[in-house]
């Protein structure tokens, strides 16, 4: 979402997305570092965070601002989070793929729960500045996605503009680039050893390392803790079954 954001604030030209870092094309105004490099970025910008809506800065309610949140299917968010996890020096290195899962699945994990983050954040569907969109619709429909977000953000583009997002938004293009798939982090930060950064961008993978009786008890937890939330999110017309 970063490249796509970039790359619509450009007009489509992949020059800025190709010599500037993501991070200081968008920071992440969580961080002191981030937040320094927020308030020296001319308008308009681009910020980034992991932020539950319970601390989001509440300033957010009374400005021009406009979010763009992105969700993703939760069994694929544990699989990506936990090569984080392996890569990332700062976090701690989980002990197995099942100590992770639970870990995940009891909130206990930089930034917390994901059951609150995201039914905190879909409590204001519907409000006008606030779009709404998942990894996997990107997924199905890049470019009418990409489509839909420069209408939300005023920013009309033409058709070979939006070409150049959908080309320069492709994970392959992504991986090529440096100033995004994060090997120009230092080692101590980022153990590219471990792992890579862009590691497979697909859907569904959380099939390649859920045992059976994993994914029946991360249905029950999905099921118990997703009850209320009035939505049918992508992931749950192809497996998750979530109680009205």
């Amino acid at each position: 979402m970063t490249e796509i954001l970039s790359l619509i604030l450009s007009g489509g030209d992949p020059a800025w997305n190709q010599s500037v870092l993501n991070s200081l094309r968008a920071p992440w105004f969580s961080t002191q570092l981030g937040l320094e490099t927020a308030h020296d970025s001319p308008s308009p910008r681009l910020l980034t965070c992991h932020l539950p809506i319970q601390i989001f800065p509440k300033a957010f309610f009374t400005s021009k601002a406009k979010v763009v949140y992105t969700s993703r299917d939760p069994r694929d968010i544990v699989v990506s989070y936990y090569y984080f996890t392996k890569m990332c020096t700062t976090y701690e290195d989980p002990k197995s793929f099942n100590q992770f899962l639970d870990s995940f699945l009891s909130g206990d994990v930089p930034h917390g729960s994901w059951f609150d983050h995201i039914k905190g954040w879909m409590e204001l569907e519907g409000r006008s500045n606030i779009f709404f969109i998942s990894y996997e619709e990107l997924k199905q429909n890049l470019r009418g996605t990409v489509e839909r977000l420069c209408h939300f953000l005023g920013k009309e583009l033409d058709d070979a503009a939006i070409t150049s997002v959908v080309e320069n938004t492709s994970f392959q293009a992504m991986r090529r680039n440096k100033m995004c798939n994060s090997t120009m982090l230092p080692k101590e930060l980022m153990d590219q050893e471990k792992g890579t950064f862009l590691r497979k961008g697909i859907c569904g993978d959380w099939k390649n390392h859920f045992t059976v009786a994993q994914s029946e008890y991360f249905d029950r937890v999905y099921q118990e803790k997703m009850q209320g939330l009035n939505r049918i999110f992508p992931w749950e017309q192809t497996g998750l079954v979530k109680s009205s």
